[in-house]
């Protein structure tokens, strides 16, 4: 009997590659709102800004640089899965993928407090 699909190594990658995707696409609009503030009302602009001083928002900053970086991570994964014959090592590499994920945006995070 074959086994499900859940209960193979790379199922986790998958789902957080998919799962980073919807967070991002559901970020982008709030940030071209914010972006768009900059042009139509530069006052509402500065007092958001004055808002993403506060510790909450500095961790949500994390949050979004490690979906980022595992999203990015999660392509070139999909990549060598196109153009890559299969190997055991790819297990290791996607587990490596999100540890450095976790190494860039813990790093943008020291950096942001």
């Amino acid at each position: 009997m074959k086994a499900p699909a859940r209960a193979h190594p790379l199922w986790l990658a998958f789902v957080l590659h998919r799962v980073s995707g919807l967070a991002l696409a559901l970020f982008l609009p709030a940030h071209f709102w914010v972006l768009a503030k900059a042009v139509t009302a530069p006052d509402q602009l500065d007092s958001f800004l004055q808002l993403t001083e506060q510790p909450m928002v500095k961790l949500a900053e994390f949050g979004l640089v490690f979906l980022l970086a595992v999203h990015l991570f999660g392509g070139l994964r999909l990549l060598a899965l196109e153009w890559l014959p299969w190997s055991d090592t790819q297990k290791s590499l996607a587990a490596g993928a999100v540890g450095v994920a976790v190494l860039v945006s813990g790093t943008f995070f020291l950096n942001a407090i």
